[in-house]
């Protein structure tokens, strides 16, 4: 499952931007953008940190991954959503990566932790009737579970900086 969304606001709860999971690969409105937490800079190229607090963009509406103690719609859990406008939004946007090792690696599978409320972004098997069928609720759960494990499938990935290089590699003399 995809984490997808589009335009179309939560008929309860917040009201916000809906997110949902999809099984198509070939919806653009599957892309999201990896970025620095709220008020934080990330330089391109940067090595995303186990650990580190990040935010992510929704590409096709500016709009950020959020999360807050509203009820989500289907299942009961945390309601997860898009809030903010041209990737400005609040504190309630970033998301801490969850995974083994130093860095999240590409092949990997990480967990979204919420910054805040510290619930896991999690997909369960609800589905949304109309407007938008067959597309599966997304939510904030309490606990970890195999539900909540999440891995890049497409985008542009970057190379680590040069940076970042030397400091991997780098031995004193």
């Amino acid at each position: 499952v995809r984490l997808h969304s589009h335009d179309v606001r939560y008929g309860s709860g917040s009201g916000q931007q809906s997110v949902t999971g999809v099984s198509a690969a070939d919806d653009g409105n599957s892309y999201w953008r990896v970025r620095g937490r709220t008020a934080a800079v990330c330089e391109r190229g940067t090595p995303v940190r186990c650990g580190q607090a990040i935010r992510l963009t929704h590409l096709g509406t500016g709009r950020n991954l959020h999360s807050h103690r509203f009820t989500s719609p289907l299942s009961g859990n945390q309601e997860v959503s898009a809030f903010g406008e041209a990737g400005e939004g609040d504190y309630l946007d970033d998301w801490t990566v969850v995974c083994s090792g130093t860095y999240w690696a590409r092949d990997s599978e990480v967990r979204f932790q919420h910054a805040s409320t510290d619930v896991f972004l999690s997909v369960t098997g609800e589905q949304y009737g109309r407007p938008i069928h067959g597309q599966k609720e997304v939510h904030g759960m309490a606990a970890s579970s195999q539900n909540n494990y999440w891995k890049v499938m497409e985008g542009i990935f970057m190379q680590p900086s040069e940076v970042f290089k030397a400091e991997q590699y780098h031995a004193e003399l």
